[in-house]
């Protein structure tokens, strides 16, 4: 590809943009549902909580979120609007369980201490303020909750071509030092491996990636 093409690529994963957007969000869901669906898995959901996703994209993995227990309330949040209106396309049947928000990417627009679990994947890398962002989160958070944030290591991501356009990358040490300058205290990180298709050609490549326990 083309150096254009990759920016194109980057620019459409940070925030999604019409049909090449909606395009681009359907290879994100093919392509981070093994990440999604772990981060979801460590989140351990129980009856009667409310779960916030930052960055949910398509969403089309939501109904995995409300089978996990009874009576969930799903919020998610997303920059996209292409990937706010897709998401709520493809979540209309559960209109009772699910509300997606539209933001502009720094501050979560709900009160303090209102959600039980929060999860986050692939998306840590376009946060302008980091650590600001990260106490926006334990803003959100109530105070036994748990945030889970998952995203491919800087190895791996170095190695891709259109991580160059506005890619923050962070390896396990930076990520525990930026977590660790926020108001967050305890951390618990896990390293997992994966084998994905290249967003940029057919080949098949190792993706290794890690998913962060956090709480209060």
């Amino acid at each position: 590809m083309e150096k254009k093409d990759l920016k194109i690529v980057a620019q459409n994963l940070a925030n999604p943009q019409g049909e090449k957007g909606i395009e681009i969000g359907e290879m994100m869901n093919a392509t981070n549902i093994g990440m999604t669906m772990e981060s979801i898995q460590t989140l351990l959901i129980e009856d009667n909580e409310s779960i916030l996703e930052i960055g949910h994209g398509n969403a089309d993995h939501v109904k995995s979120i409300l089978n996990k227990a009874t009576n969930i309330q799903y919020t998610g949040i997303d920059i996209s609007e292409t990937m706010h209106q897709e998401a709520k396309m493809r979540n209309e049947m559960f209109v009772n369980q699910v509300d997606f928000v539209l933001y502009e990417g720094k501050k979560l627009p709900f009160g303090d201490k209102t959600f039980d679990k929060i999860f986050s994947v692939n998306t840590v890398y376009f946060w302008e303020n980091p650590i600001e962002y990260v106490n926006e989160i334990y803003r959100v958070l109530k105070d036994n909750g748990t945030f889970v944030l998952t995203f491919a290591q800087r190895d791996f991501m170095e190695k891709l071509p259109f991580t160059q356009f506005d890619f923050k990358l962070y390896s396990n040490i930076e990520m525990e030092e930026m977590i660790s300058k926020s108001h967050f205290k305890r951390m618990k990180i896990s390293e997992r491996e994966e084998q994905i298709k290249s967003k940029t050609s057919e080949e098949t490549i190792t993706r290794n990636y890690t998913i962060l326990t956090i709480k209060k």
